[in-house]
């Protein structure tokens, strides 16, 4: 059981280290509300690798011929809601600016709560079927040593779900501590604006 909780902590910093699009959005969204906000995204992505980790010692293997056929299409998908998301916190940034209200917290005219974050961070992370390709892999190279009984199945699992989950509550942490720091109006626009185009350049790699 040991062997299958390092090797599920080890899987799901793997898998979450890497700050890509989400982890970029993760911050921007916790610099623009607050950490609790960030909190709910953070157990969304978290949440996520979990479910994928939990198909992929079910029979991540046997699911990877089916995952192949929609890679592209999801991928582009993701990649499109991802640039939406980055579009619409840009455009909100700089009609709040305009009108002098950048320094209200808030998502646009309805603020993300943390019910609501959780909901869209889970829903961009499940659109990338790398995740349970990712775990499925690292399960099968391990061989012999793999994770056989629901014991050290379900330890891998919980195990990377809390790894995840403290790389993103982590993040979360960081944006919280940049949005206190930039506290000015045009500090939070200039802000805004970098991690939207930062978002959009990172989304846009995902299909190139």
């Amino acid at each position: 059981m040991t062997a299958a909780v390092v090797a599920g902590l080890l899987a799901g910093y793997g898998i979450a280290i890497p700050v890509g699009a989400v982890g970029a959005y993760l911050v921007a969204v916790t610099a623009r509300t607050d950490w609790r906000t960030g909190a709910g995204a953070a157990l969304g992505v978290a949440t996520a690798d979990g479910l994928y980790a939990l198909i992929a010692v079910l029979g991540g293997s046997a699911l990877v011929p089916l995952l192949v056929p929609v890679m592209v299409p999801l991928s582009w998908a993701s990649a499109f809601v991802l640039v939406a998301l980055a579009v619409r916190s840009a455009w909100t940034a700089l009609r709040a600016y305009r009108a002098g209200s950048l320094a209200v917290r808030g998502d646009g005219e309805s603020p993300m709560t943390p019910p609501r974050a959780y909901l869209t961070f889970l829903g961009i992370t499940v659109l990338n079927p790398m995740t349970v390709i990712y775990f499925a892999a690292l399960i099968l190279a391990t061989g012999p040593s793999a994770p056989a009984t629901a014991v050290d199945r379900s330890a891998f699992v919980l195990a990377a779900l809390v790894a995840s989950a403290s790389w993103q509550l982590f993040l979360a942490t960081g944006g919280a501590l940049l949005g206190r720091t930039l506290t000015g109006p045009r500090g939070r626009l200039v802000t805004a604006l970098a991690s939207s185009a930062l978002i959009a350049g990172l989304a846009v790699h995902l299909v190139v």
